[in-house]
């Protein structure tokens, strides 16, 4: 009976604060919970939210109900009757004096199946360092988390205060978030398939059946044809796994724990539907038909092999794509945008049309091998499709290549002051709108006069790989012709000396409809698309909130820091605030290039070089998001 009254005690109570849309305090959990959210931006899948007000006039806390009301604007606007309109509210509530401010904002998060509490201001707030700790320890002395509460750092200012020591509350970067983090959606979806677990150094061997969802002890360098993936380790929202998933529209997630969930291994071998979502998933059995994707229509692919000469592409070619591909079209367009905005671009870049590599495979030893793989009934076996594959790589790379191409790469760069160069794919299939091709083909490093790194050696590697295992296999998948592929190659001087580098998508991805660019960088070469186990690169959301172009009026909101660089952001505020604007730059320009009507989100790769820190802008593609 006590159990009961006790239980009916903290219901009512808990439906009494949920009815209530604020309160002063927070007493204990269900006080928290009745008022929880989801915060505004997914950066994190882990945390839960309650929004906080401090009105500086009154001199009273408001901790309010987050889901009812998901702004602090509309909170004072319904409730603490401020009639000024949201951007006077923007510039006197989120700026760097106490002059004409009306109150403290802030959000009180929790790292949901933990005892962690951190205390988060908005990225755009200026707020002073002691008006911060002012607000920190209005909130742990009115609620029930005490000396648990931690102040979280997300922007360059209170880095560099933390830095400096200037703190005297308890402050804690992104780690302390991202090392609880166990789910994470890669790409949100649904999906109904048989549940089946793969380990991965098996996938060369065992081709999953494309009516499968499968549960992987790791990320796999080959995306599977199947309805859905779980992965054991945590993704960069911008790495290929991602990229190459949400071009395939299948719903994949990371799970750390999804090899010891017990509900997972009780629904292996059994017909299961997935639903991902942002902060959660569902699996369960199902009886719902399985619909497997059929792609009959073939994707013709343009070859044009009547270009017979080195491209320069300091010049714009005509119609380009069709002969030296998107890739390298794409770097002749940043060249030239180069040239009114003022970031750095690969010096000497020149691309080698497709008609070397169709010269190239036509030879005795190469086409009978492509022709028995695109003819053969063989090819739902995976062990022999593998060995065909490596057989066609093999003989590319066996056979020599045209000594006239490389007569024309060493007259090219004579002058160059570079000797060391850089061979990077350019096909008729990747950089496309409806098909990225991220991470399928290789680039490779040819040195000028060096008998091992050969121009002729970087250049075969680059051609073999047009017939690797993900890049033949996903142009399978999505019903590209493998009769037409070609293979362009775009050169340029490399990189030996580079600081970070990284990817920018003209987007925020994390908040629909706010503004914003969401940047992924690695210290020095370390890759930012295909971190090696362990790492975690730095990541941010940068925007400008007013419009402006200043960088006094620039934002950043980190979502993690660079483990290779001891959590120590890795880009100034000047460099930041010059990567936005440049990056805005390009997409508008580029959108006038490839002639589209509606502008859409660009994926930029980037680059910071030298004693100078220059930037280096290195490739822009469409990002199919």
């Amino acid at each position: 009976m006590k159990k009961y009254i006790y239980s009916l005690f903290f219901f009512l109570i808990t439906m009494s604060l949920s009815a209530q849309r604020y309160s002063s305090t927070l007493q204990d959990y269900n006080a928290y919970k009745a008022f929880r959210g989801k915060p505004l931006s997914d950066k994190f899948s882990n945390i839960e939210s309650v929004k906080v007000i401090y009105d500086l006039r009154k001199q009273k806390m408001y901790y309010f109900n987050s889901t009812l009301i998901p702004l602090h604007y509309d909170f004072v606007v319904n409730y603490l009757r401020y009639n000024y309109n949201l951007e006077v509210f923007n510039n006197e509530n989120y700026s760097n004096t106490l002059k004409n401010r009306d109150f403290l904002l802030g959000n009180l998060n929790h790292i949901k199946g933990t005892d962690k509490w951190i205390f988060e201001l908005a990225a755009s707030d200026r707020m002073p360092i002691e008006q911060i700790e002012r607000f920190f320890n209005l909130v742990k002395n009115s609620t029930f988390i005490k000396d648990d509460l931690k102040f979280y750092l997300n922007n360059p200012d209170q880095m560099e205060w933390f830095h400096l020591e200037q703190f005297k509350i308890p402050c804690v970067k992104s780690d302390y978030i991202f090392n609880e983090i166990q789910y994470q959606e890669v790409v949100s979806g649904n999906n109904v398939g048989i549940l089946k677990k793969y380990n991965i150094k098996d996938l060369d061997k065992t081709q999953p059946n494309p009516d499968e969802i499968i549960v992987l002890d790791g990320t796999p360098e080959i995306l599977p044809n199947v309805r859905g993936i779980i992965v054991t380790e945590l993704q960069t929202p911008l790495s290929h796994l991602v990229l190459l998933g949400k071009n395939r529209k299948i719903p994949i997630m990371a799970y750390t724990q999804a090899l010891k969930d017990k509900n997972i291994q009780k629904l292996l071998s059994k017909k299961v539907e997935l639903k991902i979502q942002v902060d959660t998933f569902f699996i369960n059995e199902t009886n719902k038909k399985i619909v497997l994707k059929n792609n009959s229509k073939k994707k013709k692919l343009t070859i044009d092999n009547t270009i017979t000469d080195l491209v320069d592409l300091s010049k714009i070619p005509k119609k380009g794509v069709n002969y030296i591909g998107s890739k390298a079209q794409n770097m002749a367009y940043l060249i030239a945008i180069s040239k009114e905005i003022s970031f750095k671009v690969p010096e000497n870049a020149h691309a080698i049309p497709f008609y070397y590599y169709t010269k190239h495979i036509q030879k005795e030893s190469i086409s009978p091998l492509i022709n028995e793989l695109l003819a053969s009934t063989k090819k739902d076996s995976a062990v022999w499709v593998n060995q065909q594959l490596k057989k066609i790589r093999n003989a590319i790379k066996k056979e020599p290549i045209d000594p006239e191409l490389l007569s024309k790469l060493n007259f090219a760069f004579k002058d160059a002051k570079f000797k060391n160069f850089r061979f990077r794919s350019s096909t008729n299939a990747e950089d496309l709108d409806d098909f990225n091709g991220a991470g399928l083909y290789d680039s490779k490093t040819g040195i000028m006069g060096d008998s091992i790194k050969t121009f002729e050696k970087a250049i075969k590697q680059v051609w073999a790989s047009v017939w690797n295992e993900a890049s033949y296999n996903e142009r399978e998948l999505f019903g590209i012709d493998q009769q037409n592929i070609a293979m362009g190659v775009l050169v340029h001087r490399s990189f030996p000396d580079e600081l970070a580098n990284g990817v920018v998508i003209t987007k925020n991805i994390f908040r629909e409809n706010f503004p914003g660019i969401t940047v992924n960088i690695q210290k020095g070469e370390n890759s930012v698309v295909k971190p090696a186990k362990g790492e975690i690169c730095e990541q941010f959301v940068a925007y400008h909130l007013n419009s402006g172009t200043s960088d006094d009026d620039f934002d950043v909101d980190y979502t993690s820091n660079s483990n290779l660089n001891n959590n120590e952001p890795l880009l100034s505020r000047k460099e930041m605030s010059q990567l936005f604007l440049y990056s805005k730059k390009i997409e508008e320009k580029m959108y006038r290039y490839w002639r589209k009507n509606l502008f859409h989100p660009v994926d930029i790769e980037f680059k910071i070089v030298g004693e100078n820190r220059d930037l280096y802008i290195k490739q822009v593609r469409p990002f199919n998001d």
